[in-house]
């Protein structure tokens, strides 16, 4: 294979969080949020740019790739190959703390400038079929978005599922990139955006340093690991739950069996007393520590 896998958690920071590569950020963030005219994005800085993990196998040093352009808005990119518990909440809680952090009190609320979220995530989320899906806060009677300054992108990879020749968009394109690339040996012929270009560049092997590669290999090596615990996790909760099922079952089946012993015996003590004809159905109900209506229905049974 000629490319690394961009989902790799060493991969995605080197190539998005590439300070001497921020076209490729730039082209990215322009697509997602479908930004024109004034509103695209000329340049970026980098906040914590990529840096590779002190020791193999360490993460790297910075969570998601984040950056700032020349007008104050801000930008969270963020790669998640795994659901986890709470990730809705968090991704909120994520983008309003970085809001609100952007003054301090008594400071004035207009220097608050927009900061976007963008999820890549490696399993499903939203119901639908749309992998690329837009999230802003609207008038619920008219769908008007006045308060802009939050707004969510997710790109779900498992649900994307064009080829090559069915890439019709850019955001088709860079998602495209960011699945398939590890399996690719050629940058596909419909690619002709500068900063997804640069994109392939940067994700060639060839391209990486020894130390690069080494860091990119351990990095996949802890997510198969991570994954190997999790999945020899479930199978031994599976187990423990087989093993407690058939446990309750033969408890159950004894209990029942027991109740159905007990059951006929009371039943068979009633019919040889209705048998004799000595008692009323009060004395048989007493003496057999039932019911009337029990006796009733157990002599009917019997016409007795």
């Amino acid at each position: 294979m000629r490319f690394v896998d961009v989902k790799n958690d060493v991969a995605f920071r080197k190539i998005f969080g590439n300070e001497k590569k921020t076209v490729i950020l730039i082209s990215f963030l322009n697509a997602v949020l479908e930004l024109e005219g004034m509103e695209r994005i000329n340049s970026v800085t980098l906040i914590d740019p990529f840096q590779l993990p002190r020791v193999r196998g360490e993460k790297a040093s910075i969570i998601d790739v984040r950056a700032k352009d020349k007008r104050g808005r801000s930008f969270i990119i963020e790669m998640q190959v795994a659901e986890k518990d709470g990730f809705g909440k968090r991704v909120q809680y994520y983008l309003c703390k970085d809001y609100a952090s952007q003054i301090n009190r008594g400071d004035e609320y207009p220097k608050l400038k927009p900061v976007y979220f963008i999820g890549i995530l490696n399993f499903k989320f939203f119901p639908g079929n749309n992998y690329f899906s837009k999230h802003l806060l609207i008038d619920e009677e008219t769908g008007i978005c006045t308060l802009d300054d939050l707004k969510f992108r997710f790109i779900e990879l498992t649900k994307f599922k064009k080829s090559e020749d069915q890439l019709d968009n850019i955001i088709d394109k860079w998602t495209y990139f960011i699945k398939k690339a590890h399996k690719l040996k050629i940058v596909p012929e419909n690619t002709n955006d500068k900063g997804l270009l640069a994109a392939y560049r940067e994700a060639e092997k060839h391209n990486w340093t020894k130390e690069e590669y080494h860091s990119y290999i351990y990095a996949g090596m802890r997510e198969q690991d991570a994954k190997g615990e999790l999945s020899f996790a479930v199978r031994k909760a599976e187990k423990l739950a087989e093993e407690r099922g058939m446990e309750k079952g033969m408890e159950k089946g004894m209990e029942k069996g027991m109740e159905k012993g007990m059951e006929k015996g009371m039943e068979n003590v009633i019919v040889g007393l209705l048998s004799q004809n000595i008692l009323t159905l009060e004395q048989i109900a007493a003496a057999a520590n039932t019911t009337v209506e029990i006796v009733l229905s157990i002599k009917a049974k019997h016409n007795l």
